[in-house]
């Protein structure tokens, strides 16, 4: 069977609930564009929202926050997280360091492939962002940028495209519950 064909099957697999998470330490959910455009989108593909947050750029409160969504133990239904936020260079910016020693097994051809397509719309400033997409306790997480077109970019060309075909290849290997 062809990837395409694959896909097609996998498609009708499951619908996934994702927790989204936005880090800033000046957004209010009325604010929050690129947390919205990551709900509605996750929405019209009949993927349900199974949490939303918004917190501090610290890599205790994330840590703490995924951990808590990605236990065994959690009563929270959740396949995969969506974080966006804190990606970048500055000294504040913990999203990539937070999450890179928590993945089992980071996916890098997320990162590879989100900053290749930044790359024709931004130009090198590319090279910059540290997107970049694991999984965690049987759960998918990516963490994108912060900011609206880059979500945008994420969602529209790599995350919704792919999410399932994820979850499939890792759900052959969870536990039946």
């Amino acid at each position: 069977m062809g990837h395409l064909e694959h896909k097609k099957d996998i498609k009708a697999a499951k619908l996934l609930d994702v927790y989204v998470v936005t880090l800033s330490d000046t957004r209010k959910e009325n604010e929050d564009e690129s947390g919205s455009y990551i709900k509605e989108r996750l929405l019209s593909v009949s993927y349900k929202v199974s949490g939303y947050s918004i917190i501090k750029d610290d890599r205790e409160l994330l840590e703490n926050l995924i951990v808590k969504i990605c236990s065994p133990d959690s009563k929270l239904k959740t396949d995969a997280l969506i974080v966006n936020g804190g990606t970048g260079i500055a000294f504040k910016d913990i999203t990539y360091e937070t999450l890179k020693d928590l993945y089992d097994k980071e996916l890098y051809g997320f990162g590879e492939l989100f900053r290749s397509l930044s790359y024709n719309e931004i130009g090198s400033s590319a090279i910059m962002s540290r997107a970049s997409a694991g999984i965690y306790n049987g759960k998918i997480i990516f963490s994108v940028p912060g900011s609206l077109n880059a979500v945008k970019l994420a969602m529209d060309k790599i995350i919704l495209n792919e999410i399932g075909h994820i979850y499939y290849e890792i759900s052959k290997h969870l536990p039946i519950l």
